[in-house]
């Protein structure tokens, strides 16, 4: 049995070629609709699964196709949209069936044998693949790393991108001088699809190591993108609460989620007390230079629409460590008061402070300088 799946997101298109192929179906896959009629006509699919929002041409447009050229063939609609109004229009079109994204890859594989049968489904490969979920939207995610064979949590990376499919995780070796950047080119084997490694062979701070892996992700991968965020390695905001960040994005109009370490009843957050104090006064300071009322700018856990990438990465950082603050200076540079509605900071059900961090306390006492060279450089 033969399937073409059409889907701009490269990485959603490379989880269900694999996954679909192992099952024994034979598989194309295309990225745009004018792609996807094209194949239609010379690999006569017995099933075609498309996405709603395709770039020129949409699903209803390839719907058109195959019902004026009375080709045969069974439809799976997979779309996150969730309008009634839509879906009901695509069954009088035709489809035979529709997947709200996120799914999991063991319902659409069970949808597509109950429409074209042939595939026994064993029952490891349920177990396997009924908790990978196909997002709605593809997520890379830069991970900067300095001397981090010791705390690099290389199994729960690989479980995450194994059960979310649709994030590309780029780690980036900032000129480590330990074992660091033989445990991620270990960690990406086999996984290539779903884990980049950078390696910059001189170490120049977290700043411009997440600048280097967010312009990677953005200009080079070919990954084509809705949403690129950064991640400390050391996984004190965890995996699952990252994911809850781009959940907030992805359903409201802000432009860019920070996390945000805040204390609250039903949170697990752990400081050490100094540094505690030193952040309350750094945040002060911040306040007062953005002209915004942030609870917490320095979290490692941010993540933002791909537009307001150029305007935020593209030109390289003054400081190593607050580059966090520049970035929300760049955005009020150019949107002026509107971006106070274009940030939202979501408070993080954990947060834990990491033995082994590279900010040491000497590098905090340098911080009253560093803002300062901040608020003199972009106020010219």
């Amino acid at each position: 049995m033969r399937i073409i799946t059409i889907d701009n997101q490269k990485l959603i298109l490379i989880s269900l070629e694999k996954k679909l192929s192992e099952i024994g179906y034979k598989v194309k896959t295309a990225r745009t609709a004018e792609e996807g009629i094209e194949l239609i006509n010379s690999f006569k699919p017995d099933l075609v699964t498309v996405d709603i929002n395709m770039p020129e041409m949409s699903a209803i447009d390839v719907l058109k196709y195959i019902k004026e050229s009375s080709i045969e063939t069974k439809v799976i609609v997979m779309s996150g949209k969730t309008d009634e109004d839509i879906i009901l229009e695509l069954f009088e079109y035709g489809i035979d069936d529709y997947i709200r994204k996120p799914a999991t890859l063991s319902e659409v594989v069970a949808r597509v044998n109950k429409q074209i049968g042939m595939c026994t489904i064993s029952d490891n490969f349920k177990t396997e693949n009924s908790t990978s979920i196909i997002k709605e939207k593809c997520i890379g995610v830069v991970i900067p790393c300095y001397n981090e064979e010791d705390r690099l949590l290389s199994e729960e990376f690989s479980d995450f991108v194994r059960k979310n499919l649709g994030y590309h995780l780029c780690f980036v070796n900032d000129g480590s001088s330990d074992n660091t950047l033989e445990i991620l080119n270990t960690l990406s084997i086999g996984k290539e699809s779903h884990i980049s490694v950078l390696n910059c062979t001189k170490n120049r701070g977290k700043a411009e190591a997440v600048r280097q892996g967010v312009l990677y992700l953005t200009n080079t991968s070919g990954l084509d993108l809705d949403y690129i965020g950064f991640l400390d390695a050391d996984l004190s905001t965890s995996l699952k609460d990252f994911d809850d960040l781009v959940e907030t994005l992805n359903t409201h109009s802000y432009r860019i989620i920070s996390g945000s370490r805040i204390e609250r009843i039903g949170a697990d957050i752990t400081k050490q007390s100094t540094r505690q104090f030193i952040s309350i006064m750094v945040n002060y300071a911040i306040q007062r230079i953005l002209g915004m009322k942030f609870k917490d700018t320095q979290c490692g856990a941010k993540v933002m629409h791909k537009d307001v990438v150029p305007i935020l990465f593209n030109d390289q950082f003054i400081t190593r460590w607050l580059f966090d603050v520049e970035m929300f200076i760049r955005l009020k540079r150019h949107y002026g008061e509107k971006t106070k509605t274009m940030i939202y900071e979501q408070p993080l059900k954990r947060w834990i402070h990491a033995d082994g961090s590279k900010l040491s306390m000497k590098d905090s006492l340098k911080i009253g300088g560093q803002l300062l060279r901040i608020a003199t450089h972009y106020n010219k």
